[in-house]
């Protein structure tokens, strides 16, 4: 006999055959969606030769056969995509699997569905409505659409100003939370805020609705624009609907010195944290000296969209083969 003991049952899919249909029947709709809007379907490499800096991101590492190249699978398809708007595509989107090393967990596979999506020429709030709408169909119900600044969400449900509080703040309010005090004094503040938002406020949002938190600290810019009448903060949104993260968008940074910058901040970050440093992508930054039109763009998880329209508990009942399983 071939295979072991333990491997009996382990072939079959943990998504359900019920579930696999309504995962197409969503896929389907989603393309109808976007064709109805114009916007352009396109397919981006998974594996990419630099990874993203972002210090709250693992990237996978892979190694080619017969070749010393290391290359690494994609986290997003960010890059590439802002690529080809740099090259004239126009409005575009992309439903691809994406990548995050050391991620599992009941919401989380390191290899899972991602939707993508640019628009040219919109506003924030204009992309957050189209978000809303399109959420709201793979759902199946039309659910009220919140929307609240992210000083305004701390304030509420975790007492204090995110902007202003002074660091002793945060640092108890990150100790009630379990995080020891030593940890918690050599925390930076956006670590600090990462871990307050993620435990008290963000399972607090989108009760019966569809909750956008938006307007993040500048220091939590990304690759989102600076708002030009408050620029303390930056032109993201991260979207919430029953406690669970679905969405992360941006008013598209198009500055390439100040990207250099911004990365340049990543890579002292990661090296503070003892995490791997690795060159950047030129090619992004290529493009974004060629000129990125003003556009706003986002990323929804997909796998959880559906764990809510199915109301599953694991992401596993939604796709067919887990990590363990793959």
């Amino acid at each position: 006999m071939t295979g072991a003991a333990s491997d009996v049952g382990t072939w079959r899919p943990t998504a359900s055959k019920g579930a696999l249909r309504q995962r197409a029947s969503a896929l389907r709709a989603t393309r109808e969606f976007f064709f109805a809007r114009q916007v352009l379907e396109v397919e981006t490499p998974a594996m990419v030769n630099a990874p993203v800096s972002d210090v709250n991101l693992g990237s996978v590492r892979v190694q080619m056969s017969g070749s010393d190249q290391s290359l690494f699978l994609h986290t997003s398809p960010e890059y590439a995509m802002k690529r080809l708007l740099a090259a004239g595509s126009g409005d575009i989107y992309q439903v691809c699997h994406v990548y995050r090393g050391a991620e599992r967990g009941r919401q989380h596979n390191p290899e899972f569905t991602m939707l993508e999506w640019y628009r040219q020429g919109f506003s924030l709030e204009q992309l957050m409505r189209e978000v809303a709408d399109l959420v709201n169909q793979l759902l199946g119900a039309p659910l009220p659409v919140e929307f609240v600044a992210y000083r305004e969400a701390v304030r509420r449900h975790a007492g204090f100003d995110p902007l202003d509080s002074d660091p002793g703040v945060l640092q108890r309010a990150a100790q009630e939370l379990g995080l020891d005090a030593a940890h918690a004094a050599k925390a930076g503040r956006d670590e600090l805020l990462d871990l307050i938002v993620g435990a008290r406020v963000g399972p607090a949002l989108g009760a019966s609705t569809l909750t956008f938190l938006h307007r993040y600290p500048a220091s939590q810019a990304a690759l989102a624009r600076l708002d030009p009448d408050d620029p303390r903060v930056a032109l993201r949104f991260e979207l919430y609907h029953r406690g669970l993260e679905l969405a992360n968008g941006y008013h598209e940074l198009s500055s390439a010195a100040e990207q250099r910058l911004r990365f340049a901040v990543d890579q002292q970050s990661r090296k503070a944290r003892d995490l791997p440093t690795f060159e950047l992508d030129s090619h992004l930054l290529a493009a974004l000296d060629a000129g990125l039109p003003d556009c706003a763009g986002v990323a929804l998880g997909f796998d959880r969209v559906l764990m809510l329209a199915m109301n599953a508990t694991s992401i596993d009942e939604v796709i067919a083969f887990p990590t363990e399983r793959a």
